[in-house]
């Protein structure tokens, strides 16, 4: 039986009398990619705000690693191995691919010159940066050196995804990150968050690009009305179906 790393129950979360979450279930498995889709306005971000720390709920529980775990802040979830990839990726343009990289973690020079003195160890996390962007198979800039504006929208979501997986991150969640890129950046950026998650990083996937999902994901969470009405093999449903189930247009199978 695959382990679970991330798994959440009965979650439940409203504003005012606007109920977002009504009771949902997650189960992430170490290992896999796993895609989430919903319509819009299903509850499906603000589950994953929960999951991130973002969201505090207001019923339910959240397990990492079969331990259970309170949220109070992104913060916590980071310092429990959950990175999270926003659509807009948070990164600081001006500032260069290293910065981006150990932005808020920089690492300070041994002796009191760092501990005192503050003074960044910019020959290290150039290195580290450097190994890291290699070792995901996305060095492809001239110089690491260099801005993020400079950078295309592909290599601008691969510096979001390195810097998340560059700091023993155990689970990566990913909201729509091919949305604003052509075909072939997409493609490499499907191919690098196939390439996380063969190194053992689990990932979940948002996105409302069904070809993508299903390509790369390993099952599918289906969410609506505020809960998960269907949790798959990628491979035992069609997109039609999942669209279908969704949308309501579907009543779910007893198979599901």
């Amino acid at each position: 039986m695959t382990e679970t790393i991330l798994r959440a129950t009965n979650i439940r979360k409203s504003y005012g009398h606007v109920v977002a979450i009504d009771g949902a279930d997650f189960e992430l498995r170490k290992g896999e990619i796993l895609g989430i889709i919903g319509d819009n306005g299903a509850g499906k971000s603000t589950l994953i705000k929960t999951l991130s720390g973002a969201v505090i709920p207001d019923d339910g529980q959240i397990y990492m690693e079969e331990e259970l775990v309170s949220f109070k802040s992104p913060l916590d979830a980071r310092r429990a191995g959950i990175e999270t990839v926003y659509q807009n990726l948070a990164l600081a343009p001006a500032l260069s691919i290293i910065d981006n990289m150990y932005l808020g973690r920089e690492l300070l020079v041994s002796g009191w010159r760092g501990k005192f003195g503050q003074q960044l160890d910019k020959k290290r996390m150039r290195s580290a940066a450097k190994k890291h962007l290699s070792d995901l198979g996305i060095l492809t800039v001239q110089n690491i050196g260099q801005s993020v504006e400079t950078l295309s929208g592909g290599q601008r979501q691969g510096v979001a995804i390195a810097r998340s997986t560059a700091f023993g991150g155990k689970v990566v969640i990913m909201d729509e990150p091919t949305a604003a890129l052509g075909v072939k950046e997409s493609g490499r950026v499907l191919d690098l968050i196939a390439n996380i998650r063969d190194k053992g990083v689990s990932v979940v996937l948002i996105s409302h690009n069904m070809p993508h999902l299903f390509e790369v994901s390993d099952r599918v969470h289906i969410h609506r009305l505020g809960k998960r009405v269907a949790l798959e093999n990628s491979s035992d449903i069609s997109m039609n179906d999942a669209v279908a189930i969704m949308t309501g247009a579907m009543q779910i199978p007893q198979s599901l």
